[in-house]
């Protein structure tokens, strides 16, 4: 287990994982899950790894100024709700309620 700049990483034979989803660990920090899929964050549906419609945008955090803080928020989108042609909309509302103005 590994801290860098407040994240928690699992570096795993030369892959590092994210952990920012829930994942099945053993105690001993071996991670069990190899595929962890994603959840669309205007629906909350599984985003399958056959989905190849789906995007995940990562927007920026600034500050009064408008300088890039060196974090950002990240939102997915399945492939479904792009299809729909509401991605924009869903987006926009994420943003908002994130805090992302």
């Amino acid at each position: 287990l590994d801290r860098t700049c407040g994240r928690s990483w699992f570096k795993f034979d030369q892959l590092e994982i994210p952990l920012e989803f829930p994942a099945l660990v053993f105690e001993l920090g071996v991670l069990v899950d190899l595929y962890v899929p994603r959840k669309c964050a205007a629906t909350n549906r599984l985003i399958t790894s056959k989905d190849h419609a789906s995007v995940q945008i990562s927007v920026a955090d600034v500050d009064a100024n408008g300088k890039a803080l060196g974090t950002s928020t990240m939102f997915a989108l399945c492939g479904p709700v792009r299809a729909m042609g509401e991605s924009d909309d869903s987006l926009n509302r994420l943003a908002t309620t994130a805090g992302c103005e």
